[in-house]
């Protein structure tokens, strides 16, 4: 198959933040060192800590660091959603998600990028669960991590090994088939939501394997809501999707014997 002639190179790394004094000026340095053309958008939560104006300093310094200051705490899916649409009125080609405290190593990202024009994909995304993927987060996280998964596949048999990860690349002209206006989902809800979305729109999911360290510095923002907020959501989205598998079969059943009736007749 003949892959795509859209442009890929303009590329937009979405980052938001609520309190990563600590962590933001080096997981950005690292951006700016491993992909030099891509452009860094700071989306920060009004943090209290002084993340903003750190940030705002970095822009001040590097005219590819932009920053969306946001009027409060409204969560990481509410600012990648935000990022997404700043990225899309400016015409940026590619969208990423990378997260501020490390987990998300810019240093992986070529390989992102390379992936979705040597795969030919809408999203790509960096896979902890598959051949060459690993993590150093505690083993009660990395079990809560699997077992989301496995819940996810058994409910929803999405096609990729880690539905949760957020280390993820998408393509504009995906994100522009998709209604980012009715996206309500939160946390590990929101990686799976927009992998389905993806997936909808008719887009292609590819992934790679990345290292997935634990945060070193400052506070995880994961909660016991947030995870069965993704529960709930993907049980839901799981029932949806059978039914639609459910219809689909029956409609292919109804078209075979009609057309086999027609031959015979």
């Amino acid at each position: 198959m003949a892959q795509r002639s859209e442009s890929l190179a303009h590329v937009l790394v979405v980052t938001p933040t609520y309190n990563e004094a600590e962590n933001i000026e080096s997981i950005i340095g690292r951006l700016r060192a491993a992909v030099p053309n891509a452009y860094a958008l700071i989306a920060d939560d009004n943090s209290p800590d002084g993340t903003g104006a750190i940030a705002d300093r970095m822009a001040a310094q590097d005219d590819k660091v932009h920053v969306l200051h946001r009027a409060g705490k409204e969560g990481l899916a509410a600012a990648y959603l935000a990022g997404f649409q700043w990225g899309l009125e400016r015409g940026f080609d590619v969208v990423v998600e990378m997260d501020a405290d490390g987990s998300h190593q810019p240093e992986l990202l070529p390989a992102m990028l390379q992936a979705l024009r040597d795969k030919d994909a809408d999203m790509v995304k960096g896979s902890r669960w598959m051949r060459g993927g690993s993590t150093n987060q505690t083993k009660s996280r990395e079990m809560l991590s699997r077992l989301a998964n496995i819940w996810i596949q058994v409910a929803m048999d999405l096609p990729v090994h880690d539905a949760t990860g957020g280390f993820n690349a998408f393509r504009a002209s995906i994100l522009r088939k998709i209604d980012l206006n009715d996206v309500t989902s939160k946390g590990y809800s929101f990686q799976v939501d927009m992998t389905r979305r993806v997936i909808e729109a008719g887009g292609t999911v590819a992934e790679v394997p990345i290292y997935f360290p634990d945060r070193e510095l400052g506070v995880s923002k994961m909660s016991g809501s947030i995870i069965t907020e993704a529960l709930v959501n993907t049980a839901k989205w799981g029932c949806q999707r059978r039914g639609q598998q459910v219809k689909q079969t029956g409609q292919k059943l109804v078209d075979d014997f009609e057309s086999f009736n027609s031959r015979s007749a």
